[in-house]
């Protein structure tokens, strides 16, 4: 029986990478059963919203959906799609494996780390007040009677919710995760000498829960000191778990020590849904050009396969993907720039996706 899948193509360049993640997929030999759906600006006119209740719909009774990038306007305009999918179906894990592959054009070789971000609370809740909203006033008398620090008039305001319950699922996961994947080490990152209550709430219960899991090696680091960790030996790092903004800037971090978000696959996983993703931007100023590189799409498409229970088609992905990539001689120009220091010879994003498809009937 075919696995039922909603597929979101997004805008900009979404289409074409998820054109030839599918077809990666289907060269598997899987049978999935793709119901596409659309959402983002495109279907604004039609619906009011950019994310259409049907679509919604659709997730919530298959359970299983994969996404191209959808373009979140920037300081004005709707809410990112993304963040409003990981909200609704409360997604509360972010998954970013950043591995090395041939010809990412990285001065590091060989990394290989997780980073698992919390997807719902955080900076991220969307909890917010413009400097006019009238809930302000009362906000500053609540702080200043509690003999805090009082803040600026005219202030915008963004609260930062972060939970024991939420702490302990995301890092339980981090735990879970390690365990099942073999790994040897999880590490809490935080910013608990500076904000005592939030971050030093989420290291307190990760230090409780690392100790359900005596296998495996736990330690914690400050943000800012993991972010010069990663950059400057990042193979100190094995699986790492955040709350959510932290994780947000760390795994785009990690993904640059293995040739950028280009690379870089992402899964977001709930109790009852999960919904996996390039996790890279849309690109609209090369959107139709055939130019994408579609690695990260196909890479999620892997990770969904594995979800799935269709572990052996995944890891045939990732070495047809590996093995496209060792070769060089058909990828897109960011690689092709990696490995020569010029995109002449590049093919496109269908073609890229041919070479896969090929490498497939080897492996």
């Amino acid at each position: 029986m075919a696995h039922q899948v909603v597929c979101i193509p997004g805008d900009g360049i979404g289409p074409e990478i998820v054109e030839a993640m599918r077809r990666v997929v289907d060269a598997t030999g899987v049978a999935i059963a793709w119901q596409v759906h659309e959402a983002g600006a495109a279907v604004m006119g039609e619906y009011g919203t950019p994310l259409p209740q049907h679509v919604l719909d659709a997730v919530a009774e298959v359970g299983v959906a994969i996404k191209g990038p959808i373009t979140t306007p920037v300081g004005t305009g709707f809410r990112s799609v993304n963040v409003a999918l990981r909200k609704h179906f409360d997604l509360y894990a972010c998954v970013r494996p950043c591995l090395s592959q041939p010809g990412d054009g990285s001065r590091y070789q060989d990394i290989d780390l997780v980073i698992i971000r919390e997807n719902t609370e955080d900076l991220y809740a969307g909890i917010e007040f413009a400097p006019q909203a009238p809930e302000l006033e009362e906000i500053a008398k609540l702080v200043e009677g509690s003999g805090q620090a009082s803040f600026r008039a005219g202030s915008a305001l963004s609260l930062k919710p972060i939970s024991v319950e939420g702490s302990r699922r995301i890092v339980r996961y981090a735990f879970e995760y390690a365990r099942k994947c073999h790994r040897s080490k999880v590490t809490a990152v935080h910013k608990a000498n500076i904000m005592k209550e939030t971050d030093g709430l989420f290291l307190h219960v990760a230090e409780e829960v690392s100790s359900e899991y005596p296998d495996i090696a736990f330690d914690h680091r400050i943000v800012d000191a993991t972010c010069m960790g990663l950059v400057q030996d990042p193979y100190q790092f094995d699986v790492l778990v955040l709350p959510n903004l932290y994780g947000d800037i760390v795994s785009d971090l990690s993904a640059g020590l293995v040739g950028g978000l280009g690379m870089a696959p992402g899964a977001n996983i709930g109790e009852g849904a999960a919904i996996f993703e390039a996790t890279h931007g849309s690109a609209p100023d090369i959107a139709g050009k055939d130019i994408a590189n579609p690695t990260a799409e196909i890479l999620s498409a892997a990770m969904m396969l594995d979800h799935l229970g269709e572990g052996q088609a995944a890891e045939r992905i990732r070495a047809a993907v590996r093995q496209t990539l060792a070769i060089g001689t058909h990828v897109t120009g960011d690689v092709k720039r990696a490995l020569t220091g010029t995109s002449d010879g590049a093919v496109g994003t269908q073609a890229f996706a041919d070479a896969v498809i090929k490498q497939l009937e080897q492996v």
